[in-house]
């Protein structure tokens, strides 16, 4: 008898230590079981939206369909919001680039196949101060 006892308890024990392991606290987020973020129908409106992945490296154009540079980069400001892109206007394979930084505010049509940045020229563009990346 002491044994069945004894394995009771462990056993009792075994199960209590597992359900405490398993229950999460009540405020702690499940990924899959609770929405991280943003709502269902946030998340809606925000798809509509293009990623970035697919615009980097997108040609920009001005409103007379001219060429006049790549986005190379996005950079975040600290609360979060996307400031500024960084345009490539010149150089080949990254020799003798000229990167500038645009708000993104600027640009007038933004699609993965096409950035619109009205009364932008290529010529402006090397003109302005060069964007250098900080190490």
């Amino acid at each position: 008898m002491k044994i069945r006892t004894r394995v009771f308890w462990l056993l009792l024990g075994c199960l209590t230590w597992a359900v405490a392991a398993v229950a999460q606290e009540p405020g702690e987020p499940v990924a899959g079981k609770v929405t991280l973020g943003v709502s269902v129908e946030e998340t809606a409106v925000i798809a509509t939206g293009w990623r970035a992945s697919k615009l980097l490296h997108a040609t920009v154009y001005n409103e007379r369909n001219e060429k006049i540079g790549k986005i190379e980069d996005f950079i975040v400001s600290t609360d979060g919001t996307l400031s500024v892109a960084i345009v490539d206007v010149g150089g080949l394979l990254g020799i003798g680039a000229h990167r500038v930084a645009i708000p993104v505010q600027q640009f007038d049509e933004v699609a993965p196949t096409k950035i619109v940045l009205k009364g932008a020229t290529k010529e402006a563009l090397k003109k302005m101060p060069e964007f250098k990346y900080e190490a």
